[in-house]
């Protein structure tokens, strides 16, 4: 699918609950989701189910348009998104936003994993609209993914944006493909973590640990 695909045909859904007043609106490429409807009508026949029975009838298209949701950061720039919102301030000391909750998909058997990512950085004359530290996350999470390239990409895009005077990442997940399958250990997290800069000093590295592991509200 190529990245042009994610911009055209589009077609907004609202789906408004008035008892909760509450609205969903998302975007879909119509054009994208009826090619791979297509495909996973032929998938429920593969699998033995008879995609014509009433239950399944309107499944291709909802598994197509589930998966351009799960996957809509490959239409997001996330350099851009630190851009947005890039102020200038004579701050050094280190910010951290913690259990940012993440959910992506093993590009190995495209099977979910979810978690939290905590990052920090350390500015060096700029800073960065908290809320895009999670929008960040997002970007690279909602896409096919392992779990120790996102952990470095995160780490990369604010180096690359900001030019910190360090940067730490550390993410904890659920692997579902060592859950549901393979070797099926059901309580087993991984943990991955990078760090750059002055994070790289065991001092400010043991502040950052203490920080993620301390709950102080």
């Amino acid at each position: 699918m190529s990245m042009s695909e994610h911009h055209n045909d589009i077609r907004i859904d609202n789906n408004l609950d008035f008892e909760e007043g509450y609205e969903k609106v998302e975007n879909y490429n119509m054009n994208v989701v009826s090619k791979m409807a297509g495909h996973y009508h032929e998938i429920l026949k593969l699998i033995g189910e008879d995609p014509e029975r009433e239950g399944l009838l309107k499944t291709p298209e909802r598994v197509a348009k589930a998966m351009q949701f799960l996957t809509h950061g490959y239409g997001m720039k996330p350099q851009e998104i630190l851009l947005s919102a890039r102020f200038k301030e004579d701050y050094k000391q280190m910010v951290l936003v913690k259990d940012i909750e993440l959910y992506s998909m093993c590009e190995h058997h495209m099977i979910p994993f979810f978690g939290k990512a905590h990052v920090a950085y350390i500015p060096n004359g700029y800073i960065v609209g908290l809320s895009k530290i999670p929008r960040i996350v997002d970007a690279f999470a909602r896409r096919l993914q392992v779990q120790e390239r996102l952990t470095t990409q995160i780490k990369d895009c604010i180096v690359q944006t900001l030019n910190p005077l360090g940067v730490a990442v550390v993410i904890e997940a659920q692997h579902m493909c060592m859950s549901m399958r393979g070797v099926q250990k059901q309580n087993s997290v991984t943990t991955t973590s990078d760090f750059t800069g002055a994070f790289l000093r065991e001092a400010t590295r043991e502040e950052f640990i203490h920080l993620i592991g301390t709950n102080l509200h």
